[in-house]
């Protein structure tokens, strides 16, 4: 019996830290979208242990990996008696704002419940899954979702309306521990407007939605790499009605009305020597089940 399921990236349509906790953690207020951008894990039975490969040698195959780190918290929450194989084909990019190892990590808990038959909520998944990182919550449900706390307090919102999306990665890689550690917040930080966004959500408006888009962690992340902001400014030239970078970076997005205007800011960013560049679009999660 093998099992297959696609892991979905994300992106933050808005990004507010509201202030630093005393745990070291930050308080959040985020728009989360799921996008189709993937990667794809396959789940067979073994008679014990957990092994993992990958076809991303950048990545571990131990227990430094959130697949690994899911897949044993799953043996040891429920008595599993029985081992996984698992297989990862790597799209999403690696360290690039978009979740792509808590997909990785949430995608192995639904992909363990179901080889190994176990009634297990999403929900209970979420609860279990914050253990391994505050995103993995998010990517078990997916979605449009309102994420507060940590990013593990989640309240569903209306899909947008219909877009094109476009997705650069530079040829960097950005540590979150860096951005976190060196964001700065003052009385004079911007801070999106996180319920305009919400309210052009329940309307439909794609202007408003993209008229109020923000991220307070560009504001450390952007400033030590400019190539950030010039691939904003690449899209926003090629008829992107807007383009922010999601989570603490580097990928930037561009959201586009035609997929003409998104291919032509495509072919500028590929002849520009970047390689991770990809055509998406939102997506609900409930189409997304494998």
């Amino acid at each position: 019996m093998v099992i297959s399921r696609n892991a979905y990236g994300k992106i933050n349509l808005g990004l507010d830290v509201i202030r630093k906790r005393p745990d070291g953690y930050h308080d959040l207020r985020m728009i989360m979208q799921t996008v189709d951008l993937y990667d794809t894990l396959t789940f067979e039975k073994q008679p014990q242990g957990i092994s993992l490969s990958i076809d991303n040698q950048e990545l571990p195959v131990d227990e430094n990996n959130l697949i690994y780190k899911a897949a044993k918290l799953m043996t040891d929450t429920y008595g599993i008696d029985g081992g996984v194989k698992i297989t990862l084909n790597k799209r999403i990019p690696i360290a690039a704002g978009m979740a792509g190892g808590s997909t990785d990590a949430a995608a192995t808990l639904k992909g363990m419940r179901d080889l190994y038959g176990l009634m297990v909520s999403d929900e209970e998944l979420c609860r279990i899954g914050v253990k391994i990182g505050a995103d993995v919550p998010y990517c078990v449900m997916g979605g449009t979702y309102l994420a507060e706390g940590i990013g593990e307090v989640l309240t569903k919102l209306p899909m947008p309306p219909k877009a094109v999306l476009l997705l650069a990665k530079p040829d960097i890689n950005v540590s979150t521990a860096f951005v976190y550690g060196n964001l700065k917040l003052t009385e004079k930080t911007y801070h999106p407007d996180i319920d305009t966004q919400i309210d052009a959500l329940h309307k439909g408006d794609l202007q408003d939605l993209v008229a109020n888009m923000g991220n307070v962690l560009e504001s450390v992340t952007a400033p030590a790499h400019p190539v950030i902001g010039k691939i904003e400014q690449i899209m926003r030239e090629c008829g992107a009605m807007g383009a922010m970078m999601s989570g603490s970076g580097p990928t930037v997005f561009g959201i586009f009305t035609e997929e003409e205007t998104a291919k032509k800011a495509y072919d500028v960013l590929i002849a520009q020597g970047m390689t991770q560049v990809y055509i998406s679009s939102f997506i609900n999660f409930e189409s997304t089940e494998v």
